[in-house]
């Protein structure tokens, strides 16, 4: 479980991402020198504003509904763009912070580059030009709060380097220590794409080097280390995000740096390692596969499967597991912010264009979270949980000021303070359901841990709020007597509601992806209402509002309908599937409960993977997969795996949107392909979508020999597997508390009684075989 290079790294795609849940850095480089690009997850230009609306909202929007219910699709779009389309203004960006510039001075050979995934440290090693073997260690801590490493020669006085800092904004200052051994830095985070270039957060931060032997000297903002044993560098920095007032983060550098200098490096090391690997360590996967193959650098091994060499199964377990290190690293319980377009790391190149690196809500931020339960990282889905629940309160407004209603929403893109207006275009920026979308990760937090007490204090209360809003804003369809939500879109496609020559459109009235995240929306708020014993008259209306949803319905091509009309598609090749929401990861579409829905939306994926021109992008790769093993297909699910990892990924596997794709001006750095990748193999592996613990639903022909340790279902059960020659041989399931669950296999399905604290064993035929005590945390 290591990545691993037999070479410098160019540039930034290939270098080597840690991080601590708040501050991220990706090392590059070679044996001369490299570049640390670090970045912290608060770092934003913009601010908190508040857009007009209308005060005569609720009649507007009874306006544009008419157009719409008519026909009037032109007007009915002119009309939303007068009242639902808000200017521009200081939404801003994630922003990088700063790069760490080494220069060594030196030549050499053989060097390696490796990031332990089963210790989250990263490693360079060579040989220096006078053949004395060099060893670079790098982590980012999130026990101590700061990134070191440590260098250093088995010949003293082998360590020689510069040190100096360039900062990613114009507001960017640097300066020397009295100390004589580090250098301070302060930068606000300033552009003018996204924002007027005067509004964003401050960073102050600090960088300190500790040497053993040799020289060490700090001037003009520039650490010099001559001739030492070893030099370990420290790296922290504070912002004052949600500080405002408050002078106190201003210290918090140097504190940390001071308490881990306290440590020493080999302390530092042992406590990141422990901490990490709490978390790391509660899930195995193992795919057999070419052992010749594996130990090949990783560049090499994704090239091979580009070239259509299938055999290195364990590049799959490595990406999955890389997915999993990926989330620990940017997403960890106390993260101030959760993982936003890039993770917490940032290349730049988001920023520079219109895309903004910030809280895409139309697939994007929830891929980020779909591996978290499944693959036992509850903990690192917190920060989205605080998140949505700030983002309710913000969307208060956008509810009462563009819709004249009660509750909150969301649309189709966020930030740093909870931005939740529409977006400036109407054609892509008024999904309506953005906010609810990402709202249901509150609901899959909770079914997958069953934590009464978060239902009662967070899920309940803001997805209530959703269902007050929506219970409020949408409207009877005059003709079919259906309750829809109404004028959205299905992010970011495009239809024909009448002749081609009379053009394309966006909105329409109760698109498909809205139905189904409103129903599930309801009927989780009824239940847990009916749990609590709370809100009877709520449960009454809810109870009647999900009576007239729309159906599912099935189009002229056999596919499943994405609007409430059976529409032409104007663009069949796009990049999104929003409306199999229900097939993956919601629970309305399954193969053995609704069969015809489920060919329905199998003939939608092959429908899209047929066009010549279907936009190629990581997202997209992932939904497919993740769809094909809802439909019980190992072997498509797996074959777009592997097209993620060897067409999408750059050389440090992190995934990437194709130059070109919805403007984009070169291949994109954008994280939500390594985990919706990382989501869909744990899904091959493991369902329990549909309130069955299915083991094995989807796996391949060629991964015939394998096994999985410590992976996650619903209702807080914990699931081993292995299996030979493509059948199942054992399975144990450990619960957390105490339930009954149907386990099913193939065609085979068996109740089981769990008990909290005790493991069932069970072989092939699901008989069970014993009982033991469970090691539980």
């Amino acid at each position: 479980m290591k990545l691993r290079y037999n070479g410098p790294a160019t540039g930034w795609s290939q270098g080597l991402p840690l991080g601590n849940g708040q501050l991220g850095a990706v090392l590059h480089g070679g044996i001369g020198s490299e570049t640390w690009n670090m970045t912290e997850i608060t770092f934003w230009s913009g601010k908190s504003e508040r857009f007009g609306g209308t005060p005569d909202a609720k009649e507007k929007l009874s306006r544009m509904r008419e157009a719409f219910f008519r026909g009037d699709y032109v007007e009915g779009d002119k009309l939303a763009k007068e009242t639902l389309q808000p200017k521009k203004g200081n939404f801003g960006t994630n922003l990088s912070l700063c790069d760490v510039l080494i220069t060594y001075g030196h030549e050499g050979e053989d060097v390696v580059r490796e990031l332990d995934l089963g210790t989250a440290v990263a490693a360079v090693n060579y040989r220096d030009q006078d053949g004395v073997p060099i060893q670079r260690e790098y982590i980012a801590s999130h026990a101590d709060g700061l990134v070191a490493a440590r260098i250093a020669g088995e010949r003293k006085g082998s360590v020689s380097f510069t040190l100096r800092l360039q900062g990613r904004s114009d507001t960017f200052a640097v300066w020397s220590g009295e100390d004589g051994e580090s250098i301070g830095f302060r930068s606000q985070a300033t552009e003018n794409i996204h924002s007027d270039g005067t509004c964003g957060v401050l960073a102050q931060g600090l960088v300190r080097v500790a040497i053993e032997g040799g020289r060490l000297r700090s001037e003009d903002g520039q650490l010099t280390v001559e001739g030492a044993d070893e030099a370990v560098i420290y790296f922290a920095v504070a912002t004052d995000y949600g500080r405002e007032g408050d002078e106190d983060w201003l210290k918090e550098s140097e504190e940390k740096v001071d308490a881990a200098i306290h440590l020493g490096f080999d302390k530092l090391k042992e406590r990141h390692i422990a901490d990490y690997q709490a978390l790391y360590g509660r899930v195995s996967l193992e795919l057999g596969g070419s052992k010749e193959a594996a130990a090949l650098p990783t560049d090499e091994r994704v090239r091979r499967l580009r070239n259509g060499q299938t055999d290195d199964l364990a590049l799959i377990a490595l990406f999955y597991q890389y997915g999993r290190y990926l989330t620990i690293a940017g997403s960890r319980e106390d993260s101030r912010l959760p993982l936003n377009l890039q993770g917490i790391w940032n290349d730049g190149e988001a920023n520079r264009m219109a895309w903004s690196c910030d809280y895409h809500l139309d697939v994007n931020t929830q891929m980020n979270y779909y591996p978290t339960e499944i693959s036992n990282l509850a903990e690192c889905h917190v920060p989205l949980m605080n998140y949505i629940e700030r983002l309710s309160i913000a969307g208060r407004a956008a509810a009462e000021d563009f819709y004249g209603a009660d509750g909150w929403v969301a649309h189709v893109f966020s930030n740093a303070w909870g931005f939740a207006s529409p977006g400036w275009e109407t054609s892509w920026g008024l999904n309506v359901t953005g906010g609810l979308w990402i709202a249901m990760h509150m609901k899959e937090h909770y079914e997958y841990g069953q934590d009464r007490t978060f239902l009662a204090r967070q899920a309940y209360p803001v997805m209530k709020q959703a269902a007050l809003f929506f219970l409020d804003y949408m409207i009877v369809h005059p003709e079919y007597g259906w309750l829809v939500t109404g004028p959205s879109n299905s992010p970011e496609n495009s239809f024909y509601p009448g002749a081609h020559e009379k053009g394309a459109q966006q909105l329409s009235m109760g698109s498909t992806m809205d139905q189904m995240l409103v129903h599930d929306l309801f009927v989780f708020c009824l239940e847990s209402a009916e749990l609590m014993q709370v809100d009877a008259e709520l449960r009454t209306q809810l109870r009647e509002a999900i009576r007239l949803l729309p159906p599912l319905m099935i189009g002229k091509r056999g596919q499943l309908q994405e609007w409430l009309e059976d529409y032409e598609e104007a663009q069949p090749e796009h990049r999104h599937l929003s409306h199999l929401y229900g097939l993956y990861p919601g629970s309305q579409i399954d193969p053995i409960q609704t069969p015809e829905l489920a060919d329905a939306t199998r003939n939608t994926l092959i429908g899209r993977m047929q066009q010549g021109e279907l936009e190629d992008i990581e997202f997209t790769a992932a939904l497919f997969a993740s769809g094909f093993s809802r439909l019980n297909d190992g072997d498509r699910a797996a074959s777009h795996v592997r097209h993620l990892i060897g067409e999408l990924c750059f050389d440090n596997l992190l995934s990437y949107s194709k130059s070109g794709v919805a403007g984009a001006e070169t291949n994109i750095f954008v994280i939500d392909g390594n985990f919706g990748g990382t989501a869909a193999i744990a899904d091959m592996l493991l369902q329990s979508h549909t309130g069955e613990v299915h083991l094995l639903p989807a796996l391949p022909q060629d991964w015939a020999n394998g096994s999985y340790r410590g992976l996650r279902a619903k209702s807080g059960i914990e699931v081993n597997a292995a299996w030979e020659k493509g059948s199942l041989t054992e399975a144990v399931l450990t619960a957390y508390q105490a339930c009954e669950v149907s386990v099913r296999y193939g065609g085979q399905v068996v109740k089981l009684a769990l008990e909290a604290g005790i493991s069932r064993r069970v072989d092939g035929g699901l008989n069970v075989v014993m009982d033991m005590a469970a090691k539980i945390d």
